[in-house]
């Protein structure tokens, strides 16, 4: 029989485990000698905060991340074919939401494999949840343009999306960029649209608020090298 592979929510927020995974997570963790990981460094730290017990020297970690090729996901699955059972660690949050870890599950669904994914923490869904927008109709475009222009672009793009379709639009961007991309928002949104900006989600300093871009002028938090998620509505 081929193996299973369980897909592992990790936290968002350092020491908040007890808070945020249930029993089930830790306990498949403590079961699992044969991990798939985004980061090696982070996975390492979360497998032994969750399962103390595991000697980490003994676990068999095999890295996936956005820039490994098909091939190197296939020769990692060989042992899940062959009956081994494995488990898909993101660096934060939820494998295959906005992570690699989706590659693997492509070609474990192409090869047969059992597919458990695990309840935790998303950064994405927490955010929609406290925005007070619609969760009915939204969409997650990643990562905006580095560029002026086409992010000034892409940003207006959103916008009509949020408008005119009544969607939420959800995107991210690197953490030491937060500071410019808010400022782009302000500059290219019209003032009666919706912003939210949810941060260090899970936290004890967690930041949530929605108000309309005309609101946040003057008073935009201070989230440089914060995580953070991005949503813009109606």
């Amino acid at each position: 029989m081929k193996g299973t592979l369980y897909l592992i929510p990790t936290v968002l927020a350092e020491a908040t485990a007890a808070q945020v995974l249930p029993a089930q997570v830790a306990a498949r963790v403590a079961d699992l000698t044969y991990f798939l990981v985004e980061n090696a460094r982070t996975a390492r730290r979360f497998i032994k905060s969750v399962a103390p017990q595991h000697v980490i020297e003994e676990l068999a970690i095999t890295v996936i991340d956005k820039d490994s090729p098909e091939s190197d996901i296939k020769a990692a699955l060989k042992l899940v074919t062959a009956g081994q059972d494995a488990g898909i660690i993101s660096e934060a949050g939820c494998p295959g939401v906005a992570d690699p870890g989706a590659e693997i599950v492509r070609l474990g669904h192409q090869l047969g494999i059992r597919v458990v994914p695990l309840v935790g923490p998303s950064s994405l869904l927490l955010a929609l949840m406290g925005s007070g927008m619609n969760g009915q109709s939204f969409a997650f475009h990643g990562y905006l343009p580095i560029e002026k222009a086409p992010r000034a672009a892409a940003i207006k793009n959103l916008e009509r999306l949020a408008l005119t379709q009544h969607q939420t639009q959800l995107f991210i961007e690197t953490p030491y960029r937060n500071m410019p991309l808010l400022e782009d928002l302000l500059t290219q949104l019209s003032p009666g649209t919706r912003l939210c900006i949810a941060a260090n989600l899970t936290a004890p300093d967690e930041y949530v608020r929605t108000d309309t871009v005309a609101g946040w002028k003057g008073k935009l938090p201070q989230i440089h090298k914060q995580p953070a998620v991005f949503l813009i509505g109606r």
